[in-house]
């Protein structure tokens, strides 16, 4: 009698937390629902507001039947708005993501793109491709820029490497290295304002500013194919990078290869990170901030944690993008400036809620 009870006891333990560990699933997979939601929403709302007064009837009918619509309003939807959404949330999906990996394979909370230097080290390439005025046959001026952008936030985040593997580095020490690069090409990209002409000037600083109107569909696909190519990988390393937030020691002890796992996160932090700097410029902050609200609405487990990173990216930039059209009438301000508003907060609060746990 006493054996059955006992069994009993133990199927009900088992069936509760069962039960709890489907409520929690559900509950993640409708935070996700939820974001992809907003996301479509915010995409809708940038497309649909412009200086240009187009009805929503007129704009739906250019989108799903361009060859029938006024030709003005086709170039409006086609050319200018729907690229500058579908970048928005493109970047802001890649900055979300590489955010999320960053702060799990660097176990700092401050850890993202911008806060460490790629952004800086981006901006420093296309600096020196706009004011040298490189030119390589065959290739768009365009193009030359956003590949020295890219190349050189490749070399930021392999330096940042370079420099927390000459020693172990605690997370204030990878931050701190962080800020040494971020002045470092910043003093690198004043240098280049100073020797710069006056066209070069007004060009350098729209760069450094970050907008989404160099945005062309051609940059569009690049990013987007590689975030269907890196998201997979991402996915798939969930639960190394879930078992790595509790320490190196406790994942190595699980058999996971912590040094190749972190080597693989970097790779796919650098592309993404480098190729949202080359196209966009300095957005910052995104890859901060929605690593940390996704980890309060999903948890540490990065099977929705990196996805839910990726969605409040792209719904915060879209959002911010958003911003940067209605908030001067006539004038859309550069996409940097709204979300360094909306950053700068953000991050001071991670800093002061820390100090006081500590």
């Amino acid at each position: 009698m006493n054996n059955i009870g006992a069994a009993d006891i133990s199927d009900a333990g088992a069936t509760g937390v069962g039960r709890a560990y489907a409520t929690a699933l559900r509950r993640r997979l409708g935070v996700l629902g939820l974001l992809g939601v907003a996301v479509l929403a915010s995409l809708i709302a940038d497309i649909a507001v412009g200086p240009a007064a187009i009805s929503p009837p007129a704009l739906m009918h250019a989108l799903f039947s361009p060859a029938a619509a006024p030709p003005e309003t086709v170039l409006i939807l086609w050319q200018i708005r729907l690229p500058y959404a579908l970048m928005a949330a493109c970047v802001g999906g890649a900055l979300g993501l590489a955010g999320a990996e960053m702060q799990t394979v660097l176990a700092n909370p401050l850890a993202s793109p911008f806060t460490l230097g790629t952004s800086a080290a981006g901006a420093f390439g296309a600096s020196l491709a706009i004011v040298l005025d490189w030119h390589v046959g065959g290739v768009p001026q365009t193009w030359l820029v956003a590949g020295c952008a890219f190349v050189f936030a490749v070399i930021g985040v392999v330096v940042l490497d370079l420099l927390t593997r000459l020693r172990p580095a605690d997370t204030g020490t990878v931050i701190l290295c962080g800020v040494a690069l971020v002045f470092c090409f910043q003093a690198l990209v004043s240098l280049m304002q100073f020797v710069a002409s006056e066209d070069t000037l007004q060009d350098l600083v729209f760069w450094t500013l970050g907008s989404l109107n160099r945005a062309t569909w051609p940059a569009i696909a690049l990013l987007g194919a590689a975030l269907a190519c890196v998201v997979p990988f991402s996915l798939r390393a969930a639960w190394g990078l879930t078992v790595l937030r509790m320490g190196e020691e406790r994942a190595a002890s699980l058999g996971v290869d912590v040094p190749r796992l972190r080597r693989a996160a970097l790779l796919r932090i650098c592309l993404l990170s480098a190729l949202a700097v080359a196209f966009v410029g300095i957005i910052g902050f995104i890859g901060l901030v929605a690593p940390h609200i996704a980890r309060r609405l999903v948890g540490e487990d990065h099977r929705f944690y990196l996805p839910a990173s990726l969605l409040g990216g792209a719904f915060i930039l879209s959002t911010a993008a958003l911003v940067a059209r209605v908030l001067v009438p006539g004038v859309v301000v550069p996409t940097g400036i709204v979300t360094a508003l909306v950053g700068i907060p953000f991050f001071l609060a991670i800093i002061l809620r820390r100090q006081v746990l500590s």
